[in-house]
């Protein structure tokens, strides 16, 4: 189904295809809450107010913003959802965001799908699914008594590879180079530009945090990064061979 600005898949043991729809409406839920596109979701209205403006968040946009506020405090700035005057300008404080500064806006695109597919996840276990996955366009969440396998694209020799299985845990690839959306989603981040082209995967307990670490590792280069051990996380990394533009 397209949401999210991509393909969302959503699997459950044979039988209990009737919870599906949980999963696909939850993350729909989510991407009207979320998406700097839509002009009545949290981000949408706060990008549009003026300084001084608040008003009272939604909670999947707290949680966001929260864990989003934790990632760029600690990696220094490394990871950052604002655009214009930056992060010290804006503030959620009881559920109210408030924007300090005209020029600020924030792009939720580098977290908000992992976000999304955690929710997609809870909304199937609520349902009484015991196992199944989720998978938005490389952001992937595996739960239950299942062994997925994981295929990665082989940016180099064209078709895909057999990267290993996933079970109880989430996994996010991201492809960073000319024209990718990846590197559209860290527009606010510093250097974002500058990547030499890669392809990451970042495998942890949530898939919000393994996509926003996709952007960690992207930036700093760094497949051992502390942050990854700080959200039991690991990382993999491949250059890629792409043609330079004339």
């Amino acid at each position: 189904m397209p949401l999210l600005g991509t393909l969302v898949e959503v699997g459950v043991p044979a039988g209990q295809g009737a919870r599906l729809q949980r999963a696909f409406d939850r993350i729909a839920a989510v991407e009207a809450v979320l998406s700097r596109f839509l002009p009545d979701s949290d981000i949408g209205r706060f990008n549009a107010s003026p300084a001084d403006h608040e008003f009272r968040l939604r909670d999947e946009t707290v949680a966001v913003l929260r864990a989003a506020r934790e990632l760029q405090e600690v990696s220094g700035g490394l990871f950052d959802v604002s655009l214009g005057s930056g992060p010290r300008h804006w503030h959620v404080v009881d559920g109210r965001l408030r924007k300090r500064h005209a020029d600020v806006r924030l792009d939720l695109g580098g977290i908000g799908k992992g976000y999304a597919v955690d929710a997609a996840v809870q909304a199937l276990i609520a349902s009484g699914a015991g196992a199944g996955w989720v998978n938005a366009g490389g952001d992937l969440r595996v739960f239950g008594d299942v062994d997925l396998p994981v295929r990665r694209r082989d940016e180099d020799s064209g078709g895909v590879r057999l990267f290993g299985t996933l079970r109880d845990g989430a996994l996010a690839t991201s492809r960073f180079g000319p024209g990718s959306r990846s590197l559209a989603d860290m527009a606010g981040m510093r250097d974002a530009h500058d990547l030499p082209p890669c392809q990451i995967s970042v495998a942890a307990p949530q898939a919000m945090w393994a996509d926003a670490l996709t952007k960690v590792v992207a930036l700093s280069g760094d497949v051992e990064h502390p942050l990854l051990r700080r959200f039991g996380a690991m990382a993999w990394r491949w250059p890629l061979d792409l043609p330079h533009s004339s």
